[in-house]
């Protein structure tokens, strides 16, 4: 071998030796400290104990045992396998949960909804892949649950409840925080500027051109003249969107916890399900009916909705058959005597109007009656004003009732006398048909 490497070599030994015995010096200090006996210093004072806790004696404090004294990978572990023991306490303690999205949600807004569930539910957030595996075993026993594998996808929380899914999803959805848009994000609602005037001066009014931004000039300052639909709704936000929003000092976005789908006793749906009501719920389902009973009268097959008018559609007939024959049976009879004396009908139902008016009318009257009897110590609040005013207004009212009734019966007495009329005519007519006879 050539000297200069051996002079390398023996140089590194000298180089380790040194380096040992630095080490073995420390130690020594350190064994040295530890045997030392509490004094006074110098000055006078008491000297406290040499060694302190070290942070790692303060960290063991806060931490449990299964993470004392162990190595970074076996902590996680750990908190993996707590986390999974959590996960399965709720999956069999609870038969509902939301599944929601958080993204854009900070730490304290987090903590105000969780305070706002105490007692509702509970939210929990936690790795994709250990709530895999965790509901891929407990599945072997509940095999509903793997419908929840496909919506374990991006930054995903659980709330577990056992009552109202719409309560919980009113808590969850009504905290929000305003934010300023960012270059690459999607709008979650469209981004509108209001028309007016904007404060900046008119050296940027070549900004808004490039956007296709109408403005003016109005009192030294740049005003929009029409309203502007900057960002549609999922599409992203450009650098251009964002400076124009920051000068107009606009926060135009509110992010908080969306919910996106609902777990309940073993079915997924989409959350937009939770703003139906019963109402609604029942119209859809009579929809259905409706285009069931359509279907089975076109192709003539007979089901429980088209049988209703299957039945329906026969009577017509049949009453038309009567109208037209002199056959005639007990429930067509009405039909035939409206054809041969509509007048008498007509009659009938004016009367029946009238009964209706005159009940409401004298309900009016003895609402009004009670209201004047429930009246109590008369002008000791200066109240005798408002009180004429009103007995003025109620007594203008039945003036006006009374107008509408005597009207009523002249129209009555006029239709009347043209009957009587029409009828004389008949009779002239047929004396004079008997008279050529």
């Amino acid at each position: 071998m050539p000297p200069k490497k051996e002079a390398k070599k023996e140089e590194k030994k000298d180089d380790k030796k040194k380096d040992d015995k630095k080490k073995d010096e420390k130690k020594d200090d350190k064994k040295a400290d530890d045997t030392k006996p509490a004094g006074k210093d110098k000055g006078g004072k008491k000297a406290t104990k040499s060694k302190k806790k070290d942070d790692t004696e303060i960290e063991r404090a806060f931490k449990p045992d299964d993470e004392e004294e162990a190595p970074a990978g076996s902590k996680r572990r750990a908190r993996k396998e707590r986390y999974a023991v959590k996960l399965r306490k709720f999956l069999h303690e609870y038969k509902n949960t939301l599944i929601c999205t958080v993204d854009f949600v900070g730490s304290n807004q987090m903590q105000q909804v969780r305070s706002a569930l105490r007692g509702k539910g509970e939210i929990l957030m936690g790795k994709n892949t250990v709530i895999r595996k965790v509901v891929r075993e407990e599945a072997q026993h509940n095999p509903k649950l793997l419908e929840l594998l496909p919506l374990i996808q991006g930054n995903i929380g659980f709330c577990w409840t056992n009552g109202s899914l719409t309560e919980c999803r009113k808590i969850l959805t009504s905290n929000k925080v305003p934010a300023a848009a960012k270059v690459g994000n999607y709008a979650p609602e469209d981004v509108i500027i209001p028309p007016g005037p904007t404060g900046l001066d008119p050296g940027q009014t070549s900004f808004f051109q490039a956007l296709n931004i109408g403005t003016k000039i109005a009192r030294g300052s740049i005003e929009i003249v029409n309203k502007v639909v900057l960002v549609k709704k999922g599409e992203r936000c450009t650098a251009s969107h964002v400076s124009l929003l920051s000068k107009l000092d606009l926060k135009p976005f509110a992010y908080g916890i969306l919910v996106t789908h609902a777990y309940e006793n073993g079915s997924v749906y989409k959350a937009e399900v939770l703003d139906l009501s019963q109402d609604d719920l029942f119209g859809k389902w009579l929809r259905g009916v409706r285009h069931v009973a359509a279907l089975s009268l076109a192709i003539g097959h007979p089901t429980v909705a088209s049988l209703p008018h299957s039945i329906s559609n026969a009577f017509r007939k049949l009453v038309a058959i009567c109208l037209e024959t002199d056959y005639i049976f007990k429930e067509a009879q009405i039909f035939k005597d409206i054809v041969a004396n509509p007048d008498k009908f007509k009659k009938a139902e004016k009367k029946e109007a009238k009964k209706d008016e005159e009940e409401e009318a004298e309900a009016e009257e003895e609402e009004a009656e009670e209201e004047s009897d429930g009246e109590i110590a008369g002008g000791l609040f200066g109240d005798d004003g408002d009180k004429e005013k009103e007995k003025e207004e109620e007594g203008d009212k039945e003036k006006e009732k009374g107008g509408k009734k005597e009207k009523a019966k002249e129209k009555e007495e006029e239709e009347e006398e043209g009957g009587e009329e029409e009828e004389e005519g008949g009779e002239e007519e047929e004396g004079g048909e008997e008279e050529e006879e």
